[in-house]
């Protein structure tokens, strides 16, 4: 017993020996992005694993604990970082705003493993009422905007015109995964509205979803699944109705465990602005897709509820 105990105890010594590097960067934000309280609270809760000041316990730096701890701050600044917020352009502010409210609502945020070590940065329900009111002020106001009516007009006629800058090939993301035309002419599943960045959506499925739906059988969803994010500006007429605007792109999530195991069996892409633009400079923005769809895991990480058929 005293052996084994000593050679645990060198082991233990050892494994202190490497400790992944937890870079603190070298950029912290200069402006005041977040009202005080709003401030406040992102730093009691996000701040350990979304920002470069991470104010890690003596037990977040013991091996192998460390190893956890690095990998998972690492992935997260990769998704948001705080301490770089006011890089971003505004609406990308909002929409991640929108997004990390959203996580803390459906209980994602933040992980339940950090929780367990760290329960006081738990979100009270006094918080999350803060950070709701002001995640709703971020969104644009819902009234007739002429511009986005001119928006409308100017691509509508570009596109009758055929004057609408379209490559003669398919566009391929940096994943590989081509742009797919088809799926104008897929069977709608469901809409949504996102009244944080203005915009309305069609989701379309493939002939393989709209089977999987008819059968009950979509979670999980089968091998062969497509579905097709549509996005709109939203408009809004005199009457107060909601109208689609002007087209912003579509996104697709296609369904191959095997092939696209590493981003949760789901294959990612987006394409942006009628010239069809491939979103991301690099293949890791799928970090950023899965990381969004990570609270509805439990629904095979597709958010929207499909219309029964």
């Amino acid at each position: 017993m005293t052996k084994i105990g000593l050679a645990l105890t060198g082991i233990f010594a050892l494994m202190q020996l490497y400790r992944p590097k937890i870079d603190k960067g070298h950029y912290e934000s200069q402006k005041k992005v977040f009202p005080h309280e709003v401030q406040a609270i992102l730093k009691n809760s996000c701040y350990d694993c979304h920002s470069n000041q991470p104010d890690l316990k003596w037990f977040d730096q013991i091996a192998p604990a460390n190893w956890i701890v690095a990998k998972d701050i690492n992935k997260a600044r990769s998704v948001l970082n705080f301490s770089e917020f006011d890089q971003l352009q505004k609406s990308d502010q909002n929409t991640k705003v929108w997004g990390a409210v959203n996580k803390i609502i459906l209980g994602a945020m933040p992980l339940k493993n950090y929780l367990a070590l760290h329960p006081e940065a738990a979100v009270s329900k006094t918080d999350l009422e803060i950070l709701k009111k002001y995640a709703l002020t971020l969104a644009p106001e819902q009234k007739q905007d002429t511009a986005k009516n001119h928006k409308l007009s100017t691509q509508y006629k570009a596109w009758r015109n055929n004057d609408i800058k379209t490559p003669k090939t398919l566009p391929v993301a940096v994943n590989g995964i081509a742009y797919i035309p088809e799926y104008k002419n897929w069977t709608p599943i469901s809409t949504t509205q996102r009244i944080d960045n203005g915009t309305v959506r069609i989701i379309f499925g493939n002939s393989t979803a709209i089977k999987a739906i008819k059968d009950h059988k979509t979670n999980p969803w089968p091998d062969g699944t497509i579905i097709a994010k549509v996005n709109w500006e939203s408009l809004t007429t005199p009457e107060g109705n909601i109208s689609p605007g002007a087209f912003r792109g579509v996104e697709y999530m296609i369904k191959d465990r095997k092939k696209y195991a590493s981003t949760k069996g789901w294959g990612w892409a987006r394409f942006l602005t009628a010239e069809m633009k491939p979103y991301g400079t690099d293949a890791s923005f799928t970090k950023e897709c899965v990381s969004c769809h990570s609270p509805v895991a439990n629904t095979d990480y597709v958010f929207t509820l499909p219309m029964q058929h």
